[in-house]
């Protein structure tokens, strides 16, 4: 009979031995075969051996536990430990004695099992088991750009009932399925596949791209330029799992600008350009930063332009100046790339809702950014205007023959 897959269970046996032994059970149940990690900190374990102590956690890192105990601060002491958690994680996936993971913690124990299910591949099958998935709060700690999923566990982690046992049964269950029978990691996606950028005000544009990238025998995948949808796709790209990057939409960038609520980090419009990938790229909804809904608009946004996306998004238009502030962003953000960069600017708008008589439509904005684009870009990556609006059919085929340009012709 083959043998079940490997599970990392990560949890912190000092508060939660009781529970993690519990789920330790029904995963050997169901035929797999756990690997429990302990991420206590400050007391011994109880209710459960680990397979990897928390001391053996913490040297995995360089540390050693005395050193994390004495962090100063319990948010110190975490983050010492997720690197840690971290490590062992990387490590029994190099040994090929991790097909799935599963955490059980509160909001710090939460955190140390997501540090390492965000240093594994995308496919690999994560779950996270958490008070804290509920409420108005944020899961980018939880989820990062993963594919990590969190299940809200209705009741704090602490002691065995029924609400608790049916809880901890489907996330064993949950975990063993996808590890079973799941889809696995997603490693090099081939020399044809082509990081695409998107938003719903660019939507009808990229439709045109991919058919069109198809037809020429390559691969697009599609990413929701949300925040977190940027960086998952430059997370592929550092990895050398994309070919290539067509940026159709940069609102992540204007977010960026304005603290709005699809801001990235830093290195957004970097990973691609360090990488030496041919990149293709569009202002796509450069006209907006993302708020939330309107009645929670800032007093100081309240006088401007702005667009009714959904009962929880608002757009707001950017002003000339903070349009002059995001070419120059852009252009500094591209600089260092070492392969091949086209921009291709639409002069008639840049979203659904920047077009002539649209809510976000202001020609002189849109015309200030583009040309601080042009200035401040690198003088030998090829710039071109375009009479036409960023959705426009023609225009997205004519972004995909730039495209196509720049990449050796597939092989039929």
């Amino acid at each position: 009979m083959e043998s079940g897959p490997w599970i990392a269970l990560i949890g912190t046996l000092d508060t939660k031995g009781e529970e993690i032994g519990y789920v330790r059970d029904r995963l050997l149940a169901l035929g797999a075969r756990p690997l429990v990690i302990d991420t206590g900190i400050l007391g011994e374990p109880s209710g459960c051996e680990p397979d990897i102590p928390h001391a053996e956690v913490a040297a995995a890192a360089g540390d050693d536990l005395a050193g994390v105990r004495d962090a100063g601060s319990r948010g110190a002491a975490v983050e010492r430990m997720l690197a840690g958690v971290r490590a062992v994680c990387l490590r029994l996936y190099a040994e090929g004695r991790l097909d799935g993971a599963l955490c059980l913690g509160g909001a710090e124990g939460g955190l140390m099992g997501a540090a390492a299910m965000h240093a594994l591949p995308v496919g690999v099958p994560k779950l996270i088991v958490t008070p804290s998935a509920s409420g108005r709060r944020e899961f980018a700690p939880f989820m990062g750009e993963t594919d990590t999923v969190v299940m809200h566990s209705v009741v704090d982690i602490l002691g065995l009932h029924p609400i608790s046992r049916a809880i901890f049964d489907n996330a064993a269950a949950a975990v063993v399925g996808m590890a079973r029978d799941g889809g696995g990691a997603v490693g090099d996606l081939g020399e044809r596949t082509v990081g695409v950028t998107m938003l719903g005000q660019t939507t009808p544009g990229v439709m045109v791209l991919r058919e069109k990238l198809l037809e020429a025998g390559h691969a697009p995948v599609i990413f929701h330029a949300n925040g977190v949808g940027g960086p998952a796709m430059e997370k592929l790209a550092a990895v050398g799992a994309l070919a290539g990057i067509v940026d159709y939409t940069l609102s992540e960038l204007a977010n960026s600008l304005m603290d709005g609520v699809h801001a990235t980090g830093p290195d957004r419009l970097r990973v691609a350009g360090r990488r030496g990938l041919p990149q293709v790229v569009v202002p796509g909804c450069c006209d907006f930063f993302n708020q939330g809904a309107p009645h929670t608009l800032p007093e100081r946004f309240r006088g401007r332009k702005s667009y009714y996306h959904n009962p929880v998004a608002t757009l707001v238009r950017l002003s000339v100046q903070e349009g002059v502030e995001l070419g120059e962003l852009i252009a500094e953000r591209l600089a260092g790339s070492t392969g091949p960069v086209r921009v291709i600017a639409p002069t008639r708008g840049f979203s659904l809702a920047d077009a002539e008589g649209g809510d976000l439509w202001d020609p002189e904005a849109d015309r200030a950014f583009l040309d601080a684009l042009r200035d401040a870009l690198r003088t030998d990556f090829a710039y071109e205007e375009v009479d036409a609006h960023v959705d426009d059919p023609a225009f997205a085929e004519l972004v995909a023959d730039r495209y196509l340009s720049l990449v050796r012709a597939p092989v039929r």
